[in-house]
């Protein structure tokens, strides 16, 4: 194993790695990205094998840090001093270990049946929640708009526990040319329209999912074959951007079950 110890903030390494940790562009144009904890890099190892580097967080090491460390034995690994590593991750309380690894590509299926078309979601972690339940609803490919935050963001692997690994994610797409074309139904949730629990969900179906304070544009929701609703409480305005999409994909698979 290649082991370093780095100190300084102006080691040429650190200053790569904190760009990739801050930068969006960075990350596309390099194609890596970066996982935090232990679960992130052995779901990773699982489906593509050995991450590029190891960086660990000095004199913060768990029992299941130590073990991930010499299961790699082979990987290159840097050490940070806490303060250095903290700035790299994207968590407040950081886990201690972070891995460098290429930024997978998984092609959807040619016609996919059950599709998350997704606009404009701006939080993170929220875009992550979303891939984890895409992913465990059995959804076949999931398109974000050109105003869509990252899927490859630390913040929205955190959030994603592994979705991005398994899931067709398709960035920057035109959801409204991708509706147009799409062999199904496309369902827009809105706050006005038809239950979700009255829809017949068992056929290709699309449901597209808009910004959390403006929900979708008037474009998605004109392209859409049905506007639809989840019933909630009197009182309540609406669900989130999150918990309105695990509704809407979860009642689609109970009706294929």
């Amino acid at each position: 194993m290649t082991f370093k110890h780095i100190i300084s903030r102006d080691n040429s390494l650190f200053k790569q790695l904190k760009k990739l940790a801050d930068s969006s562009r960075e990350r596309r144009k390099l194609g890596e990205t970066l996982l935090d904890g232990a679960h992130l890099v052995e779901t990773y190892l699982e489906v593509f094998g050995e991450p590029r580097l190891l960086i660990i967080a000095e004199g913060e090491s768990t029992a299941e840090v130590s073990h991930l460390i010499q299961q790699l034995v082979d990987v290159p690994t840097v050490m940070f001093p806490t303060l250095m590593f903290q700035e790299l991750a994207p968590v407040a309380s950081p886990t201690g270990i972070l891995a460098l690894v290429k930024t997978p590509t998984i092609a959807p299926q040619e016609a996919p049946h059950f599709v998350l078309m997704l606009e404009d979601i701006q939080d993170p972690g929220n875009l992550g929640s979303m891939l984890r339940t895409a992913a465990a609803a059995g959804v076949d490919a999931v398109y974000l708009s050109e105003g869509c935050t990252e899927a490859w963001s630390p913040k929205a692997l955190r959030g994603g526990q592994g979705a991005q690994f398994t899931l067709p994610i398709i960035e920057r797409a035109d959801l409204v040319g991708l509706a147009s074309s799409f062999a199904g139904q496309v369902l827009a949730t809105t706050l006005r329209g038809d239950s979700i629990y009255k829809m017949d969900l068992t056929g290709p179906t699309a449901i597209a999912i808009g910004n959390e304070g403006n929900g979708l544009s008037g474009a998605m929701q004109k392209v859409a074959s049905h506007h639809v609703t989840i019933p909630i409480a009197e009182g309540v305005e609406s669900l989130n951007a999150a918990a309105a999409a695990s509704i809407c994909l979860f009642e689609r698979l109970r009706q294929t079950l």
